[in-house]
């Protein structure tokens, strides 16, 4: 593609050479071919550094640059429309079903289904219109997959299961397993004796949610656990038994939400941030990266951090007591060797 293609299509400006474009990349891995992107003049120094043959850069941008430049109002954005632009096109998932896929004479499928190679479709369950099952996808009895809905290769629902209209659910997620539930107690010799409480309810999916890579999601011990609409889930995120995300929150990488909690609208969990079970998070906050949730949070902070979690400001005062502590410690020393002297 000519860069002047690429800048017409990102609705950008383009000056200098209208250079053969060929792929997307960072500034200090690209290559001759490849375009580029920097939103920060504080990285003037990478961008006269760069091999790219083209770079995105804000329209306002004053420094030099050694190759061809277009100019946007959003460069990372325009980047993302070059590199879905220039990148290979999607492998196309027909409809129809594989001749080794296993599915119960009672489901009922949508027009437009796809359903790949060795899955497993149980009795009771439904697959919305053009939803898109892959490859050695298990689907238990009474399952539902919404409309649209597209599972990647060995996804596990298990029976009960409901997901909502546009999913997305990644490579090896884990829905509706039994979450850790157990009651110990002492038989009349004295031992210990370990009861498993039945997990009996359900999970259910809202519209539009993304759900990473070897997530897992139990299912209710009585009645559901529920992920609220356009909620996006990353890698390896475990959410426990009759959790309630109300919706369009994120959880981040390792994260996990212990049973029975709930989290408001509009929330973001960071990487390793563990929270409590049978505790709720307001709306609009967010929990950093490693941060430890052991009670409630109310919204009176928008942002937590530490273990156990508290606001910025507290954190703040924590990290820089020492610091006082030891400029205290060289006053009292002064005003000491000021008064022996007199």
């Amino acid at each position: 593609m000519k860069a002047s293609d690429l800048a017409k299509a990102v609705g950008g400006v383009l000056c200098g050479e209208d250079v053969e474009i060929f792929a997307c990349a960072g500034l200090e891995e690209a290559r001759s071919g490849d375009v580029s992107f920097c939103k920060d003049p504080k990285h003037t120094a990478m961008v006269g550094s760069t091999a790219a043959s083209a770079v995105f850069l804000p329209e306002d941008w004053s420094a030099e640059c050694p190759c061809t430049s277009i100019r946007v109002s959003s460069p990372d954005r325009a980047c993302m429309t070059a590199a879905k632009l220039l990148a290979p096109p999607e492998p196309v998932r027909a409809p129809g079903v594989h001749p080794t896929a296993v599915i119960d004479a009672s489901v009922e499928m949508g027009e437009g289904v796809h359903i790949g190679p060795f899955t497993v479709i149980e009795k009771g369950a439904k697959i919305g219109k053009g939803a898109i099952i892959e490859a050695q996808v298990f689907i238990g009895e009474g399952c539902s997959v919404g409309e649209g809905t597209h599972i990647y290769p060995q996804v596990t629902l298990r029976e009960g299961t409901v997901l909502g209209k546009d999913c997305i659910i990644h490579c090896g997620v884990r829905l509706g397993g039994d979450g850790y539930g157990f009651t110990n107690s002492r038989g009349e010799d004295g031992t210990v004796v370990i009861e498993k409480i039945p997990q009996l309810g359900i999970v259910e999916i809202g519209d539009g949610v993304e759900i990473g890579s070897n997530t897992t999601i139990d299912r209710a011990r009585i009645g559901r656990t529920y992920i609220g609409p356009m909620t996006k889930i990353d890698n390896l995120v475990q959410i426990g038994h009759n959790v309630k995300v109300k919706g369009y929150s994120g959880l981040i990488a390792q994260s996990g939400v212990a049973g029975s909690t709930e989290i408001g609208y509009g929330c973001l969990i960071w990487a390793q941030a563990g929270i409590s079970g049978h505790i709720k998070i307001a709306d609009g906050v967010q929990v950093g990266p490693q941060c430890g949730v052991p009670q409630s949070l109310d919204g009176s902070s928008k942002y937590v951090i530490g273990s156990p979690a508290m606001s910025m400001k507290d954190m703040a005062a924590i990290t820089l007591a020492p610091k006082m502590i030891q400029k205290l410690k060289a006053e009292i020393k002064e005003i000491k060797a000021a008064l022996a002297a007199k």
